[in-house]
């Protein structure tokens, strides 16, 4: 989704525009409420100067006008833009491979013996950015699996981002992110004369994926369950009781025996501690 400025930008708007407490505040509140994000205090200068940006492409003079701009119908495609704004979509093929080499060697087998039983196997990549995640996933899935699209094996991949979604869909990335892939899947990289300088992943891989625009604190479209579910840097974003709430509802969608994966700088807490135990580095299995 493209944010159409509502007047020509002001070339003279400066840094020296002011951003109250006040006006911090009401941006944090809809922050949190809309997407859960967690802006406190220490956080006011990263918002200033992320947020700075759009008001210079809006034109818009000060704050205030911008908080008018969010709180009205002509200002919901903003939401996007906020949202865009304040985080941060870093991700690439493999990233934490540890989480894939632990998904390659303790559960897909499991899983794939389930599916050619002829049982469903879902997967998740919640959070799942410009769509790195869920393919790697996939080639994972593939490489001990290449039937997997004709079996009951799904990978569901969602984002907040709706243009973020869009590039996951495309499927296209700089040519330099195929170092990341494993060269036992590199023959799933497709590249063409017309665009050396980027490549394609194949159709055997994206056929096992379905994207969807998700809110992860909203209500949910489907209730699982999920035999596995990548949910990595993304609950950074939320605070200590939003971050409670989601691994709780990610608990009670995942089977007995299946596995919830989280980033490196999140640790799991409430009662999804009390179902789920650990069994590697920011990965857990859910006990009987």
């Amino acid at each position: 989704m493209t944010n159409t400025p509502l007047r020509t930008p002001d070339p003279t708007l400066s840094n020296s525009i002011a951003f109250s407490t006040d006006e911090f505040n009401v941006i944090a509140q809809f922050a949190h409420k809309q997407f859960g994000l967690n802006l406190t205090p220490s956080k006011k200068d990263m918002v200033y100067s992320r947020l700075i940006k759009r008001l210079r492409k809006l034109g818009l003079q000060d704050f205030a006008s911008y908080l008018v701009l969010l709180d009205s119908a002509a200002g919901k495609r903003e939401h996007v833009e906020l949202l865009s704004a304040l985080t941060t979509n870093v991700t690439q093929f493999f990233r934490e491979k540890h989480h894939f080499d632990f998904l390659e060697q303790n559960i897909l087998p499991g899983l794939i013996a389930k599916a050619r039983a002829g049982k469903r196997v879902r997967l998740w990549s919640a959070g799942c950015s410009a769509g790195q995640e869920p393919y790697s996933m996939a080639l994972c899935v593939l490489g001990q699996c290449p039937e997997a699209a004709k079996l009951d094996f799904k990978i569901l991949a969602s984002d907040i981002d709706p243009r973020i979604i869009s590039t996951a869909k495309a499927a296209s990335y700089p040519r330099e992110e195929t170092n990341a892939l494993p060269e036992v899947f590199r023959k799933y990289a497709l590249t063409s004369p017309e665009t050396p300088k980027t490549f394609s992943i194949s159709a055997d891989v994206r056929q096992l994926i379905s994207f969807a625009e998700l809110n992860l604190i909203a209500d949910w479209p489907f209730s699982g369950p999920f035999d596995a579910i990548f949910c990595r840097n993304v609950a950074i974003y939320f605070d200590a009781d939003t971050q409670s709430n989601l691994w709780n509802r990610f608990a009670t969608i995942i089977p007995t025996d299946g596995h919830l994966f989280i980033g490196h700088s999140e640790r799991l807490t409430g009662d999804a501690s009390k179902m789920m135990k650990s069994v590697g580095v920011t990965v857990y299995k859910k006990t009987a």
